[in-house]
């Protein structure tokens, strides 16, 4: 979480001089690097993990993706990363939300509590006034509605595919979507600030490799409260880094969003 952190900041210094798509293009062609390497080193190799039984589906998440991403690294600079991670950490809650139509999952009245009690957080986040919902808060929460789709179809493509032909997919076709905008996004990148962009495709695929790693170690369950802790490592570059203010309003809705994501899941482990 601290890696993904610091390349949430990275991605908001870039995006204040470079166009948003063409810092993507580079960080998603060194990710799907990383995918193809992994895939090739696996035991079945790359024509093993590229079968799915579902690869439209796959290949539209992985292009949800992307989108997502555009849209949060958009509002870094609208917003800011303390502001833009606070709203953000919504998105477990909608995908708690919209299990139940859209996968047939049981979600209890204690559950919609504690969706209740985040939406509050929001609210909260917000400032509740005239200019409330600014268009650069409602990117975020279309960036949390969005991610939150992109994890109802993960576990929905899960069922029949394994992990690895989901994050081979999760690569390969977010890197093909915005190649196809090569001719109208890419700007020529300053030497000095190739440094910069290296640092940004390997904090992006480290942190996805420790993430892997982690999943092979621990139960899901057991590692999602931690991935609360990216809000609390931007927050901090935001504010030592960029000089963010941090409102009471921010920091009390934030902490809100997050306790209610914390309950969330662990009634979920305990069934309820």
């Amino acid at each position: 979480m601290f890696v993904f952190g610091t390349q949430d900041a990275i991605s908001r210094y870039l995006a204040e001089i470079y166009s948003v798509l063409g810092i993507l293009l580079i960080r998603y062609w060194f990710f799907a690097g990383f995918v193809v390497l992994r895939a090739a080193r696996s035991p079945g190799g790359i024509g093993g993990v590229i079968r799915s039984k579902r690869p439209f589906v796959q290949s539209l998440r992985g292009v949800m993706l992307v989108v997502q991403v555009w849209m949060i690294v958009n509002a870094f600079k609208l917003l800011g990363l303390v502001e833009t991670h606070a709203i953000f950490a919504c998105y477990p809650l909608i995908i708690t939300a919209l299990a139940g139509p859209v996968l047939g999952e049981r979600v209890t009245l204690m559950r919609w509590l504690t969706i209740l009690a985040g939406a509050l957080g929001v609210l909260l986040i917000l400032r509740p006034g005239p200019g409330m919902f600014s268009p650069a808060a409602l990117l975020v929460l279309l960036a949390a509605l969005n991610f939150a789709a992109y994890g109802l179809i993960t576990r929905l493509v899960a069922r029949d595919d394994p992990p690895e032909t989901s994050f081979f997919y999760t690569g390969l076709a977010g890197a093909a979507a915005i190649t196809l905008l090569t001719p109208w996004i890419w700007t020529p990148i300053a030497f000095a600030d190739w440094g910069w962009m290296g640092l940004l495709c390997i904090s992006g695929t480290l942190g996805h490799y420790f993430l892997i790693r982690a999943l092979d170690l621990a139960e899901a369950s057991r590692l999602q409260p931690l991935a609360y802790l990216q809000l609390v490592f931007a927050a901090a570059l935001g504010v030592l880094v960029f000089a963010e203010p941090l409102p009471w309003t921010t920091v009390m809705g934030g902490a809100l969003v997050v306790a209610a994501g914390v309950v969330n899941m662990r009634l979920t482990r305990m069934g309820r």
